[in-house]
């Protein structure tokens, strides 16, 4: 018996029939339908979304026509121009800069992040880029030692939250010092400046840029030596940091970062922010 005259004497299977032929239909064409959105990932993986903590002179902030400019945005837009990365910028504050990279907000993080043992739990970083040193900041008629206690009882310091100058103080200086926490490096040196704490603990490149302590007739000072040690606070240097399985976007920043170094770029860029070498020790 031919299949039309079984399909014309049972009426059921007809519609059966028809119900799995239009099932395979519609299989196939969401098939072809995730193969192409499969196709328009693959080239949207080129757009990548870079935070940045804002303002953080002289490594990033607003210029005067409120556009991001620094340091980090033009080695970002250079590191974006050799990867063949068509990057976007977005502005998060550091206390949530992690938490919004793992949420998928951004997919990069390119803002002085220190590699860190408890950092690298969460997140893949890029080699270190960059080595910025800490300071102790005061106003220059407090004499102040941070080798005696004595001299540092009752004093107020500024830090940012979440940063690794945060744990230094933390671990090495609670017991000693009321320590205030800030959500921007701006918001320490403007309560310096306010006299509404005592000190501040933050990276050098921005004590220089915010506080001026390398004028001759400043109102701040710099205390003791320049910081950068131990490695367990403070890692070995500053790094890009995506999410833990973009292994393939670390690759294509290390490799754009290997050629800024290899050509001199790097340097040429650090020479117009800083009159020092913010290189680590491994690009040296």
């Amino acid at each position: 018996m031919s299949t039309s005259r079984l399909l014309d004497l049972n009426p059921a299977l007809a519609i059966s029939l028809k119900l799995a032929i239009g099932s395979l239909v519609l299989g196939t064409t969401m098939a072809v339908a995730s193969a192409a959105l499969a196709d328009d990932q693959t080239v949207d993986e080129r757009h990548v979304r870079i935070a940045v903590d804002v303002p953080y002179p002289p490594f990033e902030y607003r210029n005067a026509d409120g556009e991001l400019a620094g340091f980090e945005i033009d080695l970002g837009n250079e590191l974006c121009r050799r990867a063949k990365l068509d990057c976007e910028w977005v502005v998060q504050g550091w206390d949530g800069i992690i938490p919004g990279l793992l949420a998928r907000k951004y997919d990069a993080i390119l803002s002085s992040m220190r590699i860190t043992p408890a950092r690298e739990k969460q997140v893949r970083f890029t080699e270190p880029y960059a080595m910025s040193p800490k300071v102790w900041v005061a106003r220059a008629e407090h004499e102040i030692s941070l080798d005696d206690p004595q001299s540092l009882d009752g004093l107020a310091v500024g830090i940012q939250r979440g940063t690794t100058q945060d744990n230094y103080v933390t671990e090495r200086y609670s017991d000693s010092l009321d320590i205030r926490r800030y959500d921007t490096a701006e918001d320490v040196a403007l309560d310096l400046e306010s006299e509404r704490i005592d000190l501040a603990f933050i990276n050098y490149p921005v004590a220089l840029d915010t506080l001026n302590i390398g004028d001759s007739d400043a109102r701040f000072v710099q205390i003791g030596p320049r910081i950068n040690s131990p490695e367990s606070i403070f890692g070995r240097g500053n790094a890009i940091a995506v999410r833990p399985r973009d292994e393939a976007l670390a690759e294509s920043l290390n490799q754009a970062l290997d050629s800024v170094y290899a050509d001199g770029t790097f340097v040429e860029l650090m020479e117009q922010y800083f009159d020092y070498d913010l290189r680590p020790d491994s690009r040296l």
